[in-house]
Formats: C-alpha cells, structure tokens, sequence
C-alpha cells in the first residue's frame, strides 16, 4: 500500500470506527471485484467482522477520496510545472483535507481567462497597487496621477486597475477564504420570499413567502422546498450574511482588512478599505454565496436520500404472508375490481373484473365471484390495494367472508406504491404478455403480501414513493444508495434458486441481469437446480461468480442439506466436522440447537476459517435457512372508520406505518389519507429521530389529536398523554415543532430563525409542504 492509500485507509478507518488494516483489507477485496454482501458475510476474518452499513460507507468515501487525492496530486504536478511551487505551499495541499482547501489554495495558479486585474497589469499598474498596498503613507489620488498614460486616462482608471488587483490577490488567499467560509457557514440565513405576482400560482409554498432561517440549522425537507419554489419560478433565495449590521464596516470586511493589516488612518488605508468593500460585494459574497448553496442542497440531498434508502429498506425487509394461495384485489370504482388468484408460490391461477361500485352496482355478483374463486383456489388471503375505494372493497370484502363458514381469509390491505410503475413495465409486459395492465396490478398486489421482497425488487426504487423530495435530489446518488439497499436486503434474506425470478436474482451478490436471465433459462430448460455446483454449468457463470453468488442462494430438498442454508460451499468441510464431531446425519442434526450448544466453536477453528466463521456455521445449523425478516402482523382498521369525516379527537385506532421522515411519521389510518405523528409526539420521551422508535410496515396504535377535513390533514399522537404538555420540550401545543428543533423562533432578518407559519400551527409543528412531501 502506497503512501496516499495509507492515508485513505487512515482516514475512513477514523470515519468507520475500524483499524487501517481492516481497511486496507476490506479495500483489497472491493477492488478485487468482491461485492459488500459478500465480504460482510463471508470474509469476516479478513476484515476484523465490518458490517454492511461500515462496508457501504467505505466503498463511498473510497471512491470520494480516490477523487480527491487524484485533485490533489493534480494540482501540485500543474502548480510545480508552472515553476511556482514551494516547500510551504506543498505543505499546505499536503495538509488540505478537503476539495474546497485544495481548490482554495490552487486558485492563484489556476490558469484563468484575461481577467481584469490581468488586464490592468498589462496597463503597468501592479507598482501603483504595491505602492499603495506597501506603504500606507502614500496619498492614493496623487500616486494615481503619476500612472496616467496610453490606455489609462486619468487618475481613476489608474486607481481602478489598482484596485482590480489588490481585489484579486484579497479574493485569493486561501487562508482568508477558509476563514470567510467557516464564518459564512457559521452566522449566514437563509432568505426566501415570494416573487412578485406569484402568491395565487405559488400557493403551495406559502410557507415559504416570507422565511429566514440560519443556513447551518436548515433541515433537509425544507431546504428542498425552497429550491423547488426557486426552480417553480415562485420564490427568490438568498443567503445573506451580517444584514442586521448596522455598523459602518461589516465583520465579514473587517476579517479581511484584518487579514491585510488594514484600518489605520491614513489616506491609503481609507482606499483599501474601499477595495477590502469591493472585494467582498464583487468578488468573495458571489462566490460564498453559490458554495453555501451547493453545500446546503448537498447536505438536505444526502439527508433526503438517507431517510429514503431507510425507509427502503424496512419495507423491503417486511414480514412476508408466506407461501399461502392468495387473491390479489387492485380496487377501483369506475373500471370496476380487478381480481387475481394466485397459488402458494405466485403463480397465477386466475384472473377477472368484478363491478360492485358504481355505474353497475353489482354487489351480489362480485361478492358471489369473489366466494367462487375462494372456494376453487382455496384462498387464505386477500390483498386488497390501498388506492382509490380500497375501504369500500375492504367492506365488500369483510360483509362476505361474515357470512361464510370457517376457515375463512385473512383480509390485508397492501400498499400499492409504485405498482402501476411495474405494471406498465417492459418487465411485466414480457412476465404477463396476455393481461391486461391493471390486471398485473392486481397481480403484484397479491404476491406483495405474500413476499414483499420479492416482488418490490421489480419496481425501480425510487418509484416505490417512501422518500421525501426524490424528484429533486441528485438521480445518480439516489439510485446508487437505493440499489445498494436492495442488494442487502435480497443478500440478507437469502433466494430461493429454483423459484425465484430473474429480476430478484439479478441482485444477489455478484450476479447481474444477463446472468440472472441465463440461470432461469437453463433452469427452465434443464429443471430445478439439484446442488448449488451445477450453477457452474450455466453459461457466464463461472468460478469467481460463484464464489460471490453461492452463499446467497438456497436450493431446498436438495442432494446437499447445507444448499438450503447460508453456509457457503467454500466453507462445507467445516460444517462436516461439526457434524461429525455430534455423530450424527447432518439432516438430523440440523436445528439441533441442544447438541449445537454442547460444541465448542474453537476446536473447528484452521488456518483458513476463523472464529467469526464458524460461529456463523454453528448458528445457521442451529436455524438452517432462516429468514430474518418479521413474523406477519396486519393492522386492523376500525369499523364504520372510512373517511376523514369519519374521525374524531380522542379515537384510538391501530395502523400501519408508511413513511418516516424526519419530523415524523405518516400512519394509514384506513381513510385515504395518512395521518402524521409528529416527531415529538412518537414516544413519550425525547426522540431525535424518528426512526429511533418506527419503521416503514409496521403496525402501531395512535390517538387522534386533530383532524382538518378541509386541508385533509390528520394529527395523530402515539404519546400516552397525547394532548397534553410533555417532558423534553416535547408538549402537545401548537408551537411544539419550534421547540423540538431546538431553535427559536426569531423573525429578525439578521441571523433569524423564522420558520414557516405552518410549522407554528398545529399537528405537531408540520406544515402543509410537509404533507406534500408524503404524497411525492
């Protein structure tokens, strides 16, 4: 490992919690072409046990600081061939740790277009701007005169290009600018107002006609809406600096006359303090400004893209139903209930309209087709959409299976986010040529409840709706941290090989699409895989996918028990020991936790398998195949509890959790409309984040605290004493949010803090863009 490779691993190794030598091992193996999956499972001795979560963050920052040092590097070799290089210069880059250091100390030597101060050097005015710069005796006006010639007419050209040069010397000390920006960073807010004439189109942004809020406290939700209002052509934004000064020399220019030993009494140093002002208004605030921009939209994208990915994750990680015969309902009114009954493992058995709604009101035959279906496929299950007349087919649904004898359904109502996504997909189009698109929905719905993970991994992520703002983060960011979710989640919960579909295998560790695709066709053309070793016979397959793929991959009923666990082949001369060593068939001896709890993990312990190793093996023995995810729990929603009108303050109900944000969670309450609790209204003590107590799926009990038919917005509260004041600054009332946030709620313009009116009314602080953001 080189010396710039050392000082990466060092640095991520502090970011990570971890060693340099995990780091440069884990590092080895990433570049290698080994996937985070699979060197968080199964190459635990030669990265010290990294996690996924450490593995992600490294492979980011990797990439991050490769880039950066390549900057780096770059910038000394431009700098020493222009010849300008110096032992304190080059120790300044080698001490920059960030790319705004790097770029600030390059500034000076980067290779510019003809600039102003260029041009007053050609003009011969560099000695009149170090005469007045070096010696504050001079009297600037006079000295001027001295320069006037050619294309300088008079003392004041002179004095101009003088000035165009001290400017451009000011604006490029990197030191200085360091400063400038902390301090920016530091004491900046954040000014938005509405444009002229734009209130009645903008309305939707009314939070943000007349707001300002100091830009290192600004939360990502609201960051991202005052950019869209900007980009809408709604709102103008600003970031201001030391407004409410009042004094004649403002901080921001005192720092850099300062900087200069400038501020004596001298006619010279009044001119430079003119200069030093100049500097600031034309030069520095400009370029301050668009970095504090570029910093504040790439930090509320990263939090953006952060709270997706979670959410993401708990959703594609849900309880599955399980292998039950299933009927798929995509509800509607006008274009009638698609219906779809499916078998154990999804396969589609049969498919049909019913019209119980208006135009035909056909309640009697929908609900005698829907008793037949039951009855022929055997159903255990009912899907039912959550889109639009979701209740009404829900009440359908439940004033049916009333009247039939038991066993009976289980009727759920499942999220449809993202499947009309998939069901006017290439995807679904080549999976079901012959059906209609809102037939597929119902399709997708029903195999949703049975395996979510399966089935949401056909729909592009970000289409999946459980993020905040996605259509205004960076796409490629957003795609790569949402990909990245899904790949741990299919690797965490394992594939079953011979049923699942190319798109699900697609993300298993080291496989792609084309050799997804080449695996379903061999196993539809040669049969179910028998042992995990005839993947080797799979065209494109070979020995190093293998390696990646194999562990990830289950095979049940097999010729080899451990296919159907997550013991990995490399490592199946160990688990024969093990079995040995209890005397036992390895069939008979696998979910044996008592004989697998006498053993001793040390004895199995060689050269090639550590402790970690087999450890994992003792367990996965102990559990073969298990599935990680939830046992399956539904929310029941309330009776007669149908629509927003149908809500009172003081009504418990139960519900299922749809987004997390950060200032709270959305809830289905069954009414079409989610209802949020607001962070501080979670648990009954301090939460910061949310997600500290709540996850996308599940299901929870809350209290309405508010409901606003007009606006449809619904206060819940899981507190025990919701609607009362609470500890931790955390009460019920109205300016709630304010506080939880920890700020105060300043409206003076310099330095403010003022937030949204909304955010001052109720539901916990949330204002109506908030809302907004959950129906994106």
């Amino acid at each position: 490992m080189n010396a710039t490779e050392q000082r990466i691993a060092a640095v991520i190794a502090g970011e990570i919690g971890a060693s340099v030598s995990q780091v440069a091992a884990a590092t080895a193996l990433l570049d290698e072409g080994a996937t985070v999956p699979f060197v968080a499972r199964y190459r635990k001795e030669a990265t010290g046990g990294l996690d996924d979560t450490q593995l992600r963050m490294l492979a980011e920052r990797l990439a991050y600081l490769r880039d950066f040092e390549a900057r780096r590097a770059s910038i000394v070799q431009e700098i020493t061939s222009q010849g300008k290089m110096t032992d304190d210069l080059a120790g300044k880059l080698a001490a920059a740790a960030t790319k705004a250091e790097i770029e600030d100390l390059y500034a000076p030597y980067k290779p510019k277009r003809r600039t102003r101060a260029e041009i007053a050097r050609e003009r011969g005015l560099q000695p009149l701007a170090d005469l007045i710069f070096d010696d504050r005796s001079t009297d600037p006006q006079k000295a001027a005169e001295r320069f006037v010639a050619g294309e300088v007419a008079d003392a004041k050209a002179a004095l101009d290009g003088a000035r165009d040069i001290l400017a451009e010397r000011f604006a490029e000390e990197a030191e200085l600018v360091g400063r400038l920006r902390g301090y920016m960073k530091d004491n900046a807010v954040v000014v938005a107002k509405v444009l002229d004439g734009k209130a009645e189109a903008g309305a939707k942004f009314s939070d943000y006609f007349d707001y300002s809020e100091k830009w290192s406290t600004v939360p990502s939700h609201r960051a991202l809406a005052i950019f869209r209002g900007r980009n809408d052509d709604v709102l103008s934004v600003e970031i201001v600096v030391d407004a409410g000064d009042t004094s004649p020399v403002r901080p921001v220019e005192r720092m850099i006359a300062h900087a200069f030993s400038i501020g004596g009494a001298s006619a010279a140093d009044a001119w430079l303090m003119q200069v030093v002002g100049w500097t600031w208004r034309v030069k520095l605030s400009l370029q301050m400004t668009l970095d504090l921009t570029r910093d504040l939209r790439e930090r509320a994208e990263e939090e953006a893209i952060r709270v997706f990915a979670r959410n993401l994750k708990d959703l594609m990680l849900a309880a599955p139903a399980g292998t039950r015969p299933t009927l798929g309902l995509d509800p509607g009114i006008r274009t009638g209930v698609k219906v779809a009954a499916l078998d154990a493992t999804g396969k589609v058995l049969e498919t049909t309209t019913i019209y119980p709604f208006q135009p035909k009101n056909d309640v009697r035959g929908a609900q005698a087709e829907l008793a037949r279906l039951i009855v022929k496929h055997g159903i255990e299950l009912i899907a039912i959409g959550n889109g639009t007349a979701s209740r009404e087919t829900e009440k359908l649904v439940g004033d049916l299976l009333a009247d039939m004898p038991a066993p009976k359904p289980t009727k759920v109502i499942v999220s449809e986010a993202g499947a009309s996504v998939y069901s006017a997909s290439e995807l679904a189009a080549a999976e079901f040529p012959g059906l209609d698109v809102s037939l597929r929905g119902a399709i997708s719905i029903g195999r949703r409840l049975q395996d979510p993970l399966a089935e949401l991994v056909k729909v592009e992520p970000k289409a999946i709706g459980v993020g905040q703002y996605q259509h205004d983060v960076d796409q490629y960011r957003l795609a790569k941290a949402l990909d990245a979710v899904v790949e741990d989640a299919v690797n965490g919960v394992g594939v079953d090989l011979n049923t699942a579909s190319a798109p699900l295998l697609a993300r298993v560790s080291g496989l792609g699409q084309s050799v997804a695709e080449a695996i379903v066709l061999h196993r539809d053309t040669q049969g179910p895989f028998r042992s995990r070793g005839e993947l080797l016979s799979v065209p494109r397959l070979g020995a190093r996918t293998f390696e990646q793929c194999a562990g990830f991959l289950r095979i049940r009923d097999g010729q080899e028990a451990l296919d159907a666990s997550s013991v990995h082949p490399e490592a199946y001369p160990v688990a024969r020991k093990i079995v040995a060593a209890c005397g036992r068939d390895i069939r008979a001896l696998m979910g044996d936790g008592a004989a697998l709890r006498k053993l001793e993990p040390q004895v199995f312990v060689d050269e090639r398998f550590g402790l970690p190793t087999v450890k994992d093996i003792l367990a996965e023995l102990e559990k073969p195949g298990r599935d990680p995810r939830p046992s399956f729990k539904t929310a029941t929603f309330a009776d007669g509890i149908d629509d927003i009108k149908d809500l009172k303050p003081g009504m418990l109900l139960e519900g299922t959790v749809t987004n997390v944000a950060a200032f709270g969670a959305f809830v289905d309450v069954g009414v079409h409309q989610d209802g949020l609790v607001h962070v501080s209204q979670i648990a009954d003590r301090f939460v910061k984040d949310p997600n500290e107590v709540v996850k996308v799926g599940q299901v929870v009990k809350v209290k309405v605290v508010e409901v606003d038919v007009a606006r449809k917005r619904i206060g819940l509260s899981m507190r025990k004493d919701a609607g009362a004041g609470g500890r931790d600054g955390q009460g019920a009332g109205p300016n709630r949010g304010a506080r939880n946030d920890g700020r105060a709620n300043n409206a003076a313009k310099g330095g403010g803090n003022r937030k949204p009116a909304q955010e001052q009314k109720s539901l916990g602080g949330l204002g109506e863009a908030l809302l907004r953001a959950q129906k994106r």
